[in-house]
């Protein structure tokens, strides 16, 4: 069974086909944990991860990858994590699994796209910042933007072109 037949299961309440998603996928998502989580806390985002699956199959799409998916929610349990244990210093004596070179050039790169959704507290950039910043659900964003859920959705869909393109741009 794949991943996108697991996950219409695990919506339909199949817990088998849970552990066997969670088999298939926790080795791959803990090693990329790893590289942003001390050790220790790994588990516990896999964990916590697994249970937002389980609530959330139902709203899964399978447009794209499921491997995409999961890390996206994967990686929203890690900010999670960091923000309820804002205390935790990873260990200052083992190198940085990720190049902090690297990393600003991403932030900076990041940063030059989401100036292409327009000026701060414009629709686009508000969208963006409540949807994938702070992940709010679409109703939320909906409310709080004064539109429809549907054009929501259809905007966060322009969003998402507009940033990959403007990578591409970045990265040409």
């Amino acid at each position: 069974m794949d991943d996108d037949a697991l996950i219409a299961a695990v919506a339909a309440g199949d817990e088998g086909a849970l552990r066997r998603l969670y088999a298939a996928n926790a080795p791959w998502l803990a090693g990329r944990l790893r590289r942003h989580l001390p050790a220790d806390a790994v588990e516990d985002v896999l964990q916590e991860t697994f249970t937002a699956v389980w609530r959330g199959a139902a709203r899964y799409t399978s447009v794209g990858r499921p491997g995409a998916w999961l890390w996206v929610i994967a990686t929203r349990q890690a900010a999670l994590w960091l923000r309820r244990n804002p205390h935790v210093v990873l260990d200052a004596t083992t190198p940085p699994a990720v190049d902090p070179g690297a990393v600003a050039t991403d932030r900076a790169e990041l940063a030059a796209a989401v100036a292409a959704l327009g000026p701060a507290g414009g629709v686009d950039r508000e969208l963006w910042r409540l949807l994938y910043v702070e992940d709010r659900p679409v109703a939320e964003v909906a409310r709080r933007l004064r539109m429809p859920e549907g054009t929501v959705k259809s905007r966060a869909a322009r969003v998402r072109r507009l940033l990959r393109a403007a990578l591409r741009q970045v990265e040409g």
